[in-house]
C-alpha cells in the first residue's frame, strides 16, 4: 500500500514535470566556429613552417659566422706565432676582440692550462642563446692550441620571438576575421530560408492555395520548395475531398436519418394499430441498415487508408471467382435481361472475400447502367513480365465523360444524376471499396469510358513470396 500510495503521489509531479525543448543550434554560429578552426589550423600550420623555416636560417646563418669566424682566427694565430710568438698570438686575440663585440674566445694549451680568454663578455656564454664552435690550432712555439668561440645571438632570438608573436597575432586576426566574416556571410545566405519560413507560417487552412517562392532561384533550395509546393498541393487537394467527404457523408447520412425522424413523427402523430406501427419499423429498420452499410464501409475504407494489406491464401481461380459472384447477381440480370460471359483465367494467391466483395460491386455497378438485354464481358489477364493479373468488367451502355473517369473511385462521386437510379439508391462506394481493395493486393484500380461501352476494372499483384 505505502509503494502504491507513494507512486500515485508522485505520478502528479512527473506529469507536471516540464517537457525539455530539443537543443537547437545556429548554422551561423556553428560554421563561423567551424572556419575558424579551420582557419586557426591552416594558418597555424602554415605560419609554423614560416616560422621553422626562419629559425633554420638563422641557424645556418650562425653556422656560417662561426666557420667563417673560426677560419679567421685560425690563420691570424698562425700568422702571428711565426711572427712574434705567444705574445705575438695574444696580442692579435685581444685586437680581434676588440672588434667583434658580439664574441667570446677563449684558448688553452694541450696539456689543459689556460693559453688566452677574452675580457668579460657582454653577453651570458652559457645561455641557450649563444652559440660555439671549437677549433683547433697548431703552433711552432705553444704546441697545438685548442680554442672555442661563442657567438651572441640574442638578437636574432629576439628577432624570432617578435616574429612568432607576429605570426600567432596574424593566426587569431585571421580566424576572428574569417569567422566574422563567414557569420555574416551565413546570415546573408541563409535569408530565404527566413523568407520561406515566414511564407510557411502564413499559409493554413484559410490559404491552402498559397505556395513557397523565392525573388532569385536558389540552387540547393529550389528542390526544398519543389517538394515543399508538392506536398502542399496533395494536401490542398486532399483537404478538399476531406471537406467534400464530409458534405457527402453528411448528405447520405441525413437521408436516412430524415426518413427515420419523419416516420417516428408520423407514427406518434396519433394512436397506431399493431400493423401500422410494424410497417414503421420495418421502413426504419430499412433506414438503419442502409446507414449501418454506409458505416460499414467507411471504416472499411479507414482500414485500407490506414495501409492494412490483404491476407492472402492459396491461388484460387479467379473465373471461379468470378462464376460465384455471378451466380449471387443472377436475380438482378434476369430483371434487365443480361447475360454473362467471362473471358481468361488466373491463378492468384488473394484475400477471396475481399475480392468476390470487389467483383460483387463491379457486377452490381455494370448491372445498374447497362443496356437491358446487354451481355456483359469480364475478362481476365495474366500481365506481361509480371506475377500479376488485370480484371475488367465490360458493359455496354452510355458513355462516361472522360473529365469524370479520374474521380470514378472517388467516395460518393456520381458522374450526375442520370446514372443514379432513385428507385435503387446506392451510397456512392461501391468503387471506392474496389480501388481500395486493389490497393490492398498492391494493384490499381483502372477505368476507360467510349463509343458506348465502359470497362472498369483493377489489377492485382502476386503475393512479395510468390513472386
Amino acid at each position: 500500500m505505502n509503494t502504491t500510495t507513494a507512486l500515485n503521489n508522485a505520478a502528479p509531479a512527473l506529469l507536471d514535470k516540464p517537457v525539455e525543448a530539443p537543443c537547437t543550434y545556429s548554422i551561423g554560429r556553428r560554421l563561423s566556429i567551424l572556419l575558424a578552426v579551420q582557419t586557426v589550423i591552416g594558418l597555424g600550420v602554415l605560419l609554423a613552417f614560416i616560422y621553422g623555416a626562419t629559425s633554420m636560417l638563422f641557424v645556418a646563418k650562425h653556422e656560417e659566422e662561426l666557420r667563417s669566424y673560426t677560419s679567421v682566427l685560425v690563420d691570424v694565430m698562425r700568422e702571428a706565432d711565426t711572427s712574434g710568438g705567444e705574445a705575438e698570438v695574444k696580442a692579435k686575440l685581444a685586437w680581434l676582440a676588440e672588434r667583434r663585440p658580439g664574441t667570446f674566445v677563449q684558448v688553452q694549451r694541450a696539456d689543459g692550462s689556460a693559453f688566452y680568454r677574452d675580457a668579460a663578455p657582454t653577453f651570458d656564454v652559457t645561455h641557450t642563446t649563444a652559440r660555439g664552435m671549437d677549433f683547433t690550432v697548431p703552433t711552432q712555439t705553444s704546441g697545438v692550441l685548442q680554442g672555442k668561440l661563442v657567438l651572441d645571438c640574442s638578437q636574432d632570438a629576439k628577432t624570432a620571438k617578435r616574429m612568432a608573436l607576429l605570426l600567432v597575432g596574424a593566426v587569431l586576426a585571421g580566424a576572428a576575421l574569417v569567422g566574422w566574416g563567414t557569420f555574416w556571410r551565413v546570415r546573408c545566405s541563409l535569408r530565404p530560408l527566413l523568407d520561406l519560413a515566414a511564407q510557411t507560417k502564413a499559409i493554413d487552412a484559410r490559404r491552402m492555395g498559397q505556395r513557397l517562392a523565392l525573388p532569385e532561384s536558389a540552387e540547393e533550395l529550389q528542390p526544398l520548395i519543389d517538394q515543399f509546393n508538392g506536398l502542399m498541393h496533395r494536401v490542398e487537394r486532399t483537404y478538399a475531398q476531406l471537406e467534400g467527404f464530409n458534405a457527402d457523408v453528411a448528405h447520405e447520412l441525413r437521408t436516412p436519418l430524415a426518413n427515420l425522424i419523419g416516420h417516428t413523427e408520423v407514427a406518434l402523430s396519433r394512436e397506431r394499430s399493431a400493423a401500422e406501427l410494424e410497417d414503421t419499423l420495418h421502413s426504419n429498420l430499412e433506414e438503419l441498415h442502409r446507414m449501418a452499410a454506409i458505416v460499414n464501409d467507411m471504416l472499411f475504407l479507414a482500414q485500407a487508408d490506414r495501409g492494412v494489406k490483404a491476407r492472402r491464401g492459396a491461388p484460387v481461380s479467379m473465373a471461379e471467382l468470378v462464376r460465384q459472384v455471378v451466380e449471387f447477381h443472377e436475380a438482378p440480370m434476369e430483371d434487365r435481361g443480361l447475360s454473362v460471359v467471362i473471358e481468361g483465367d488466373a491463378k492468384l494467391p488473394v484475400d477471396e472475400p475481399l475480392v468476390k466483395r470487389a467483383l460483387s460491386n463491379l457486377l452490381g455497378n455494370a448491372i445498374r447502367y447497362a443496356d437491358e438485354g446487354s451481355q456483359l464481358c469480364v475478362r481476365i489477364a495474366r500481365e506481361v513480365g509480371g506475377g500479376g493479373m488485370r480484371l475488367w468488367v465490360e458493359n455496354a451502355g452510355p458513355s462516361i465523360d472522360p473529365e469524370h473517369l479520374p474521380r470514378l473511385f472517388d467516395r460518393f462521386f456520381r458522374a450526375d444524376a442520370a446514372r443514379c437510379e432513385m428507385e435503387k439508391p446506392h451510397h456512392g462506394l461501391g468503387l471506392s471499396i474496389v480501388a481500395a481493395i486493389a490497393r490492398m493486393h498492391d494493384g490499381l484500380p483502372a477505368a476507360e469510358s467510349s463509343g458506348g461501352i465502359t470497362r472498369v476494372g483493377f489489377s492485382l499483384q502476386a503475393a512479395p513470396a510468390a513472386a
